[in-house]
Formats: structure tokens, sequence, C-alpha cells
């Protein structure tokens, strides 16, 4: 399938100018518009900088950790709101939206699927949701609003993520699991963190496992926004005791 682009200005709040998506985080977005998908993708900080996208060096990686904490976690919703308003509004939406990201962009994957439009999320190694630091103040309520998520989730981590470790995941899977979120839970073996990445700087990405991944979010983005299956039912069903 033939992938066509465009920009959209959408008017904020806090304002801001338009701001490039990076390297990794455009063609991940192209991968899933192949596959037939109308996607958008907002830029974070585009209150902070612009036109041109952080670099991953260390510049740049400090430039978005102070950004990350800067800006107002009301802010980042409204991101979200804009971005499924804009998905809606066009002809060619069938109304069903999903969404995905990588670090950063899983927690703020997370976070959109508080909103009830949106009806599955694939995260892939979401940071800060654990340490409740997301935003200005670094005290988000991400974990707090878990039941607020009605769609369905598929977490990814890796199991050498070191940004987020052993126990914030234990503490995200607890969660999710008392709130009664429907969700599917991964931690790959021996994947660092921002193993999807493809851009060499910090020697992470993993060509094979991502792969794997990428099914992950083709499955439940063609189970829950391209078919039309109806209300999910059956998540409180009673298990038969059997082999």
């Amino acid at each position: 399938m033939l992938v066509t682009e465009n920009h959209k200005d959408v008017e904020t709040k806090v304002g801001g100018g338009n701001a490039m998506l990076t390297g990794p985080v455009a063609r991940f977005a192209r991968q899933i518009a192949g596959q037939g998908y109308i996607v958008a993708a907002p830029s974070s900080f585009h209150e902070f900088t612009g036109p041109e996208a952080l670099a991953y060096d260390v510049p740049g990686t400090d430039a978005g950790n102070k950004y990350k904490i800067e800006k107002k976690v009301g802010a980042y919703d409204e991101d979200a709101v804009l971005s499924v308003d804009t998905l809606l509004s066009l002809p060619t939406c069938n109304g069903r939206v999903g969404a995905t990201g990588m670090c950063l962009g899983g927690h703020l994957a997370y976070r959109a699927a508080f909103d009830p439009r949106v009806a599955s999320a694939v995260c892939y190694f979401a940071t800060d949701i654990h340490s409740r630091s997301l935003g200005e103040g670094k005290n988000d309520d991400s974990l707090s609003r878990a039941g607020d998520i009605k769609g369905e989730l598929v977490m990814i981590f890796g199991k050498s993520d070191n940004h987020v470790p052993p126990a914030g995941r234990d503490l995200i899977r607890k969660t999710l699991h008392e709130t009664g979120v429907s969700f599917s839970f991964y931690e790959i073996a021996g994947a660092q963190h921002a193993f999807i990445r493809d851009e060499l700087s910090k020697g992470r990405y993993d060509p094979a496992i991502t792969k794997v991944c990428f099914e992950m979010l083709l499955e439940l983005f063609g189970r829950t926004l391209k078919l039309d299956l109806g209300e999910r039912v059956g998540d409180e069903r009673e298990v038969e005791d059997v082999c």
C-alpha cells in the first residue's frame, strides 16, 4: 500500500509551532499507515521546540528530558484529545481509534486510553507510569486512573529495561489486574529500553524482536479497529477447570 503524508496545524491552549517527528517515530507511523490505517502523529513538545526534531544525542536527550517534566500533564492529554478529534473528523475514518507509542509515547498512549473513544492501545516500554513522574511537578495520576481505561491494552517491556525496573513493571501489571483492565503484558528476554527504535546511537535496536512486537500491534488493531465485532463481552465469564 502506498502511503501519503500531510501536516495539519491544530490550535492548543498552550500554542506552539510546527515541530517535526523524529526519524524512528515517522518511520513507525508509516509502517502502521502501510497496513491500511490513518495515522495521526502529534508532536509532544510543540510548545518548546521546532521545526526540527530533537536529535538522538546527549543534547537532544537532555532537552527532551527537560521538556518532559516542564509540560503540564493536562497539555499532554489535550494533545491526545485533539488527535482523536482530528481522526474522527475525517470522512475516511471508520470511527474506531487506537493509540500507540514508544518510551514517553508509550505512556501517552496509555493516557490516551482514558478517552472512551480509544478502543485499544499498544504501549511500548512506557516510561514514568510506575514512578508517577510525568509532567510538571512530576506527580501524574496515570496509575490511579487505570480504571478509566475501557479499551484493551498491550503493554510491552524489555526484561533488561532499566528505565522501568522489575518492581516498576510489577506495579503496573498489579494495578491493571486490580482495576479490571483488559490487557496483555509482555516482557522480552534480553531486550533493553527502546529496543524497537530503529537508530543505532545507543546500541539497543533489535529488528527481529521489533517485528514480533509489531505483529502484536497488528493483531490488536486488526481485531479492535478494522473489524466491527461489537462490544467486548466475556471478561467476567467463569473459566471451566478442564484440560
